[in-house]
């Protein structure tokens, strides 16, 4: 999609259409009032007749205004401009976008008046993109060229890098397993640092093996196709400076393994890999943006898949850092890639770790849908994070790791167990194995199983993978 800055006044933009907002209070912003203007009045009559909604996203399209050369004026709600939330921006140009994207069209010029810049490009990209990667008629069709209004270069690049890697991380998700396992992950991330500039490193089984990754690769012993590790680097910061470390868990399809899931809990586990997903996209947006940091990014990636040779409950492994684990649930595996992952990562020097996983249920049940679970062995770092996500307007909150949890974990049999005892604080407990892999070093666990995928389409954002987090990570690591 070709991107361009505009200083034509909104009424003289000839392109198919253009996108302004309103806020609840009545005033107009400088574009939209241009348009007002323009058309003899006819937003500030609307708004009078209560024509045109204000509140937060909604939509109102007016039709060839007199006086306007475009032949569509989409006005977006924008709700109240005393306590706007974070990712307004992102979020009113997706709309936008998604509406519009119903069609074909060649050219809108977008004359939000909104800040970030970037964030407003982002959320346009994301908007007309959707999950029907396979019909041969598509809900949504993006534009070919988008014109932005009050924008430079550098920030329509930012936003074009930023929206981009989150539609990667989308695309990942969305696509099926029988296109997207262990190996062929693994070539799309050598891919991406090739085009981006990103150093990458790939262990096959046989790497796995001599690293002595025993719990990864057990959770992989049951698919024909085998497991994968990815590490991959960005080091542009200060030469010697310690990086820091961004993990996801790359289950590329969960059967649930001989712990098998029923139909209706397997369809969507095309996305269990959404942890992976979210740190290929944030290093892909922070190369593209040159960031002056040094973050690698690792993901490890499997199939849990039922066989002959599927690992079983009652197994004992041993993770890299030469702890044994009893195996209670073999879908309970994406904490199984994780410690050997972790493990990996520690060993890379970095001084500081953010895992992120679809990992359990019980977080969905703890916070809903929409919100991810924090759980940290360092409360300044998880407020760090807490606060990047907060800043983009990604919700997230953070969970207890009370020491009294590591009981539930505690097997007669091996040093850990896969699962706590019973059904409570299932997140927690998942997180408490995961901390055993970490060595100490500052760490932050976030728990993406609610918002990574949306069943439902939202105002901005089509249905199936949400691509969040990326955002967040790029956040983290920008320098402030």
């Amino acid at each position: 999609m070709n991107m361009e800055t505009t200083t034509l006044a909104p009424q003289d933009f000839d392109g198919e259409a253009i996108v302004v907002g309103i806020w609840s209070d009545g005033a107009l912003p400088p574009s939209t009032a241009a348009i007002d203007e323009a058309s003899g009045g006819m937003i500030s009559r609307l708004i009078e007749l209560q024509e045109i909604s204000t509140s937060r996203w909604d939509l109102t399209p007016l039709l060839a205004p007199v006086g306007v050369q475009a032949p569509l004026v989409l006005v977006v709600g924008l709700g109240s401009p005393e306590d706007p939330p974070a990712g307004l921006a992102k979020r009113a140009a997706g709309a936008a976008a998604k509406h519009l994207a119903s069609k074909a069209r060649k050219s809108v010029g977008f004359y939000l008046d909104l800040e970030p810049v970037a964030e407003a490009v982002a959320g346009a990209l994301i908007g007309c993109v959707g999950q029907d990667l396979f019909r041969h008629e598509p809900k949504l069709i993006p534009f070919e060229s988008i014109s932005w209004h009050g924008a430079d270069e550098a920030a329509i690049q930012e936003g074009k890098a930023l929206g981009e890697s989150i539609n990667l991380a989308r695309r990942l998700v969305n696509l099926p397993a029988g296109d997207i396992y262990p190996e062929s992950f693994a070539d799309e991330c050598v891919r991406l640092g090739n085009e981006y500039g990103f150093q990458v490193e790939v262990w096959d089984e046989t790497r796995l093996a001599e690293e002595k990754c025993g719990a990864h690769l057990a959770v992989g012993q049951g698919s024909s196709r085998p497991p994968r590790t990815v590490i991959m680097r960005h080091l542009k910061g200060d030469a010697g400076a310690a990086p820091l470390g961004l993990v996801g868990k790359g289950v590329t399809f969960d059967s649930g393994g001989l712990s098998l899931k029923p139909s209706e809990s397997m369809l969507d586990m095309k996305c269990d890999m959404s942890g992976a997903a979210a740190v290929v996209g944030a290093m892909t947006a922070i190369s593209r943006m040159d960031l002056p940091v040094n973050v690698i990014g690792l993901v490890g990636l499997a199939e849990n898949m039922v066989s002959g040779d599927s690992y079983k409950l009652g197994d004992v492994l041993t993770a890299r850092n030469g702890k044994t684990i009893e195996v209670h649930n073999t879908d309970a595996e994406g904490r199984l890639v994780l410690a050997d992952t972790l493990d990996v990562a520690v060993g890379c020097g970095v001084d500081r770790i953010v895992d992120l996983a679809t990992l359990t249920g019980a977080c969905m049940i703890a916070l809903g849908q929409g919100v991810a679970g924090l759980m940290s062995n360092d409360t300044a770092f998880c407020d760090e994070v807490q606060q990047a996500a907060d800043r983009v307007g990604e919700p997230s909150w953070p969970l207890p790791m009370f020491a009294e949890y590591e009981e539930h974990i505690k097997s007669q049999v091996a040093d850990i167990k896969n699962v706590g005892d019973g059904r409570w604080g299932g997140a927690i407990t998942a997180a408490k194995l995961l901390e055993e892999f970490v060595a100490g070093t500052p760490w932050v666990h976030i728990d993406i199983a609610g918002p990574s995928f949306l069943a439902k389409p939202k105002p901005w954002i089509d249905a199936g993978g949400s691509g969040c987090f990326v955002q967040t990570l790029v956040e983290l690591v920008r320098p402030r």
